[in-house]
């Protein structure tokens, strides 16, 4: 519902491959990389064909990656960031430089920045109100509530999906008033918290950026998520905390308006510009790895 077109699930193919090629290469093994071997799927929804096909060659001369070291510790943190710490401008440049090889236009805005305490709250204002549309629309809410986990039983049985710690909210469901089997009311207390706790995360974020392709074909697709993870593993050897905000960007109708104010306010409104990232990034205190299923439950013998 959230990813009509599949965007977004090309791009965390894209992570995956990028972290399997540090990896591979921390191995002295070069990774070679075929993207749509069978060919690329179409621009509605992907088919049987895979994305990649991958083959780990041996290779003395292939060259580590320093990014590798910072693997275990990239995680997506959406906790309230240090507004009084803004990202420096050493770290935007190394940000930016992470991008490469890939062909995507990095930019970026803090208070630092030219007109930033105004582009920042546009920046907030855009992001509030996707969060808001996606948490009060019931296709939407629904897709994300057949992964919830709610309290640290339900995440240590699953080990996927997302993921609420909150008291209250636990409480809640074990008393049987946070039935995840409908959508909330707008005006319920399971919606207005997460907008109102969303809402503060934004006012504390000193800073955020974007990643803007000139094209949106599959392939384009798939190399910004590999340029995404990249740039997260800088920002984690930089110490810096990283959360996607893609409700903006995503494609299904009722996000309309703020899909064409995000775009607008990032110079993709016109053209075949597509906005494949957007993130707000700050200093923060680290978060642990989310929980995840075993090795076993993904690989298929051949």
């Amino acid at each position: 519902q959230t990813d009509p077109f599949a965007r977004q699930i090309m791009m965390s193919q894209g992570t995956f491959l990028e972290l399997l090629d540090l990896a591979a290469r921390e191995r002295g093994q070069r990774c070679e990389i075929e993207l749509f071997p069978e060919g690329a799927f179409g621009p509605e929804q992907p088919d049987p064909r895979p994305v990649a096909r991958i083959r780990l060659v041996p290779d003395a001369t292939v060259a580590r990656d320093a990014l590798f070291a910072q693997i275990p510790r990239r995680h997506t943190n959406r906790s309230a960031y240090d507004l009084a710490r803004p990202v420096p401008a050493a770290a935007w440049a190394a940000l930016a430089d992470a991008v490469r090889p890939n062909p995507l236009h990095f930019g970026w805005v803090g208070p630092d920045t030219a007109d930033g305490p105004a582009l920042l709250a546009r920046h907030r204002a855009i992001a509030d109100e996707a969060w808001r549309i996606e948490l009060t629309t019931p296709r939407t809410i629904m897709e994300s509530y057949r992964v919830l986990r709610v309290g640290a039983a339900e995440v240590a049985q699953h080990r996927d999906g997302l993921t609420v710690l909150d008291a209250k909210v636990e409480w809640l469901a074990r008393l049987g008033l946070f039935d995840r089997a409908q959508p909330p009311a707008p005006d319920s207390y399971a919606t207005t918290s997460q907008i109102d706790d969303f809402r503060a995360k934004l006012a504390s974020t000193p800073g955020f950026f974007w990643m803007v392709s000139e094209g949106n074909d599959r392939a384009t697709q798939v190399n910004a998520g590999r340029a995404y993870a990249r740039v997260q593993l800088a920002a984690t050897a930089l110490g810096l905390a990283v959360h996607p905000l893609q409700q903006a960007l995503q494609e299904y109708p009722e996000q309309a308006g703020p899909h064409a104010a995000v775009r607008a306010l990032l110079g993709a409104s016109e053209g075949r510009r597509t906005v494949q990232m957007w993130a707000r990034i700050g200093q923060a205190p680290e978060v642990g790895p989310a929980p995840r299923r075993a090795l076993a439950d993904f690989i298929q013998a051949g």
